[in-house]
């Protein structure tokens, strides 16, 4: 990639916004204080192996955010920052991806910025490639392994360099998401390639045979970890990641799991999903659609909106998130039908003086909304310190740290994933228990010994609150064994 000057305002744009006041707020969120809990957990017991929360294997999804995660911890330290660095690093890589590709594809320079700077600036790739996650990693094996496909596929010929890189897009979104990482690139394959077979009437075995080869390349790293993790947690974990944890929440089955929601949720979400480009996204869609015949181009792009979309759709699990891996395609159809507006305000420009004006100034124009969407993104980063009395569990967290340095015992019973933030913050292992009858041992073991609880009223247990974190709707309590009376 040739640092020109379009390639380098797009990288310092880019690097602006993801960058920019990333480590001024704390975890927020169940996400957040999970993954971190996480990162450092797996930082600090040595074990890269399986991926731990709060001394519980946690197999939801395999690990590759998380070694870099923790790779970035024991370089930099336990730092906010460090934390979010892998999804913001891994955002600027998107964004200059489809730059690059988008130029080699033979698109004009001016498109191809145009599509990778609406795609930075999409409020729900902006927004989750400043959070701890794997959505962001996701998105960029998805996207590279789907633009090297198209790629590739132009040519009759093997192009061996391309391919290769469809089978690192495959494995890095494999091994960040598992299934659903080798579902979202294989629909819009599937897809495309069908509607192909439709167009030109005839079936070219080499166009299915090559994706399918490849994508068993990109499938090599999953399954060596997959492996090492059947030797040490046997097949019941290695079913936790593939069966449990990805069927079972496309089909519903793993109820557990949470974030199930009608098959319309996505449709209500719309409005929202592509800010602040989201209107052009959809008039692109609807103009391109009589041109996808002959354009497989735009007929590339179109498929990977809509059948993910529908995907998507149609898996029982749903939240606002997954959405993000369709941000791409829905920068480039909104950039392309910018151009088509573009065109014909030109040619229009002659009998209106609206179109006129529009046309000659549509560059100091469209600056002027891009700086506006831009000082938007960086004002709303410098007021998400503000979100932290409601969404942030430090607060938890420094209590159980400041009673561990006055020397007493800590642990938490039965600790939901929000208080992963105690491991992030404390950078250490904690003390966990699963029943009523470790709690009340561990609690008359010592009068220093104090337990974290969501419900202080137990049965048979008599508990003394020694204090109270609220966290916006979740309370915790510091309790200890109540001293009972002699008298009593």
């Amino acid at each position: 990639m040739r640092l020109t000057r379009p390639t380098l305002l797009l990288l310092l744009l880019t690097g602006l916004l993801l960058f920019f006041a990333l480590g001024n707020h704390h975890l927020q969120g169940s996400t957040e204080s999970r993954v971190a809990g996480i990162a450092m957990q797996m930082q600090v017991s040595g074990d890269w192996v399986t991926p731990s929360l709060l001394n519980e294997p946690f197999l939801e999804k395999p690990p590759l955010s998380l070694w870099l995660d923790a790779t970035a911890i024991n370089l930099f330290g336990g730092e906010l920052w460090t934390v979010r660095l892998t999804s913001a690093l891994v955002g600027l890589a998107c964004v200059m991806l489809l730059y690059v590709m988008l130029r080699r594809m033979g698109r004009p320079v001016a498109m191809a910025w145009t599509a990778a700077a609406m795609l930075a600036t999409m409020a729900s790739f902006w927004d989750n490639a400043r959070q701890v996650g794997e959505d962001a990693l996701l998105t960029l094996g998805v996207t590279l392994a789907l633009l090297a496909f198209y790629q590739a596929s132009r040519h009759v010929r093997l192009r061996l360099g391309s391919w290769l890189l469809f089978a690192a897009g495959i494995a890095i979104a494999t091994l960040s998401k598992g299934v659903l990482g080798l579902a979202l690139p294989g629909v819009v394959i599937f897809v495309y390639l069908l509607c192909q077979s439709l167009i030109d009437k005839r079936l070219v075995l080499r166009d299915w045979w090559r994706p399918a080869l490849f994508t068993l390349v990109g499938l090599i790293p999953l399954l060596i970890w997959l492996c090492v993790l059947y030797q040490h947690g046997g097949l019941h974990a290695v079913g936790e990641v593939l069966w449990t944890n990805s069927v079972g929440r496309f089909s519903g089955s793993f109820v557990e799991a949470g974030h199930y929601e009608p098959f319309y949720y996505y449709l209500r979400k719309l409005p929202e999903s592509f800010l602040p480009w989201n209107l052009l996204t959809y008039l692109g869609l609807w103009h391109f659609r009589k041109h996808l015949r002959n354009n497989p181009y735009m007929l590339f792009f179109c498929v990977w909106l809509v059948a993910q979309f529908v995907l998507l759709n149609i898996a029982s699990s749903k939240r606002i998130v997954y959405l993000m891996a369709l941000t791409p395609a829905a920068a480039v159809i909104a950039a392309e039908y910018a151009g088509v507006v573009l065109a014909w305000l030109r040619a229009h420009s002659q009998r209106s003086a609206i179109a006129r004006f529009l046309s000659d100034y549509h560059r100091p124009l469209a600056v002027t909304v891009l700086v506006g969407v831009v000082a938007t993104y960086l004002g709303a980063a410098l007021w998400a310190p503000r979100a932290d009395r409601a969404e942030s569990f430090q607060p938890v967290a420094a209590h159980v740290i400041r009673l561990q340095a006055e020397g007493k015992q800590v642990a938490l019973l039965k600790p939901d994933e929000r208080l992963g933030a105690v491991v992030f913050y404390s950078q250490q292992l904690q003390h966990t228990l699963d029943s009523t009858a470790q709690l009340q041992a561990f609690l008359a073991a010592s009068p220093d010994h104090i337990a974290v609880v969501e419900d202080p009223v137990i049965p048979g247990l008599p508990l003394t609150v020694v204090d109270k974190v609220s966290v916006g709707r979740h309370h915790y309590y510091f309790v200890s064994l109540a001293t009972l009376d002699p008298g009593q």
